[in-house]
């Protein structure tokens, strides 16, 4: 490897910024920019210690600032790696389009082909019960619903978990109500029930992870998650599903084409 003046350069006595902070800026531009890939070794504390010339603290607060970003995880006993970040997804404004269904595909197995990642599904519960007040309204008041909820997973990592839920009346004594709807997803079998689909409204937010989806998603500390709440409707105007998602931040990238007339 280059020296370390080469990889990481010096600190500027003259700044205000804390030297913590500017050794953890060193490192995140040297791993921005590729000098340190995903499962390196960063250098130990005492190569950065003997490097800047500081205590060994203020380089464990760097490394600490790194870990909370998501960027850095730490092995006991053997040193702080860049940690690997799952596939990045993108979310495409055409994910839910008709032809990928009439292909047999649902939309996240499309996805994760394109970015030539390998897709599973795991966690899988199919069960009825009463919504939420929210779900309710989302879906006109039903008094139960039939709720499926799947973590998906990409290249044996997973990268978001969702529950969809639909109305008792449809999805009931269904394909939809086995673990496994067959091709093309529930949505396919919508259509097949008359429901052709019409458009989807979706609401996204940014937010820090709970505990759970923490565990779930098996998050790195400070990796946000996208919170994705998508309404499905049909010809008639039915709202016919509603899919509560959340997403590793990490792991997406979200990509739409909005009309300008």
């Amino acid at each position: 490897m280059a020296s370390l003046t080469s990889v990481l350069g010096v600190l500027d006595p003259t700044s205000d910024r804390a030297v913590f902070r500017q050794i953890a800026d060193a490192l995140r531009e040297a791993i921005d920019k590729g000098r340190f890939r995903e499962g390196d070794k960063l250098p130990s504390e005492t190569e950065l210690v003997d490097h800047f010339g500081v205590s060994r603290m203020t380089v464990r607060n760097a490394l600490s600032l790194l870990q909370q970003e998501g960027l850095a995880v730490s092995e006991h006993g053997k040193g702080v790696f860049v940690r690997p970040r799952p596939p990045v997804r993108r979310l495409a404004s055409d994910r839910f389009a008709r032809r990928h269904r009439e292909q047999g595909k649902a939309a996240f197995t499309v996805e994760a082909e394109a970015a030539g990642s390998r897709p599973e599904v795991d966690n899988l519960e199919v069960k009825e019960e009463r919504p939420s007040p929210d779900i309710s309204a989302r879906l006109g008041s039903p008094r139960k619903v039939l709720a499926r909820r799947r973590r998906y997973l990409l290249d044996g990592r997973p990268v978001e978990f969702a529950t969809s839920y639909l109305p008792l009346d449809l999805a009931r004594n269904t394909p939809i109500a086995q673990p496994n709807p067959g091709p093309g997803g529930i949505y396919a079998r919508l259509e097949e029930m008359g429901h052709r689909l019409d458009h989807f409204d979706e609401e996204i937010r940014a937010r820090m992870p709970s505990p759970a989806e923490v565990r779930t998603l098996q998050l790195a500390s400070g990796v946000p998650v996208i919170h994705l709440v998508r309404t499905a409707y049909d010809s008639e105007g039915r709202a016919v599903e509603v899919c509560d998602t959340v997403m590793a931040a990490d792991a997406y990238v979200l990509a739409y084409q909005l009309p300008a007339n």
